[in-house]
């Protein structure tokens, strides 16, 4: 099982945010959501991270308060987000190909 990470709190104009894990935590509201669902969540969490890296980098760039590390923090996050989506991605078309390649 993935343990929850908790939720960050950034300050100077980048906004609180949470685990794309904890929506893989099992509980009673995902065991009965269909995967499509699922899908469409973390594809909008993983659109929310990035917009929020876009913030904090443009916060950095402008100089608006937003530190280095800050900024860095939202991309990485941004980033393992994208990349976590990507892996997913490739395991459903991979086990449709072997689901298309089965003889029965």
């Amino acid at each position: 099982m993935i343990p929850a990470v908790s939720t960050v709190t950034a300050t100077s104009g980048v906004e609180s945010t949470t685990s794309i894990a904890s929506g893989l935590q099992p509980n009673a509201s995902n065991a009965e959501a269909p995967f499509a669902d699922l899908m469409t969540d973390a594809v909008g969490e993983v659109d929310r991270l990035q917009a929020q890296a876009e913030t904090a980098v443009t916060g950095l760039m402008t100089g608006n308060g937003v530190d280095v590390h800050q900024a860095m923090i939202a991309t990485e996050k941004a980033s393992m987000a994208f990349e976590l989506a990507l892996a997913v991605r490739n395991k459903a078309v991979q086990a449709y190909q072997s689901v298309i390649g089965m003889q029965f």
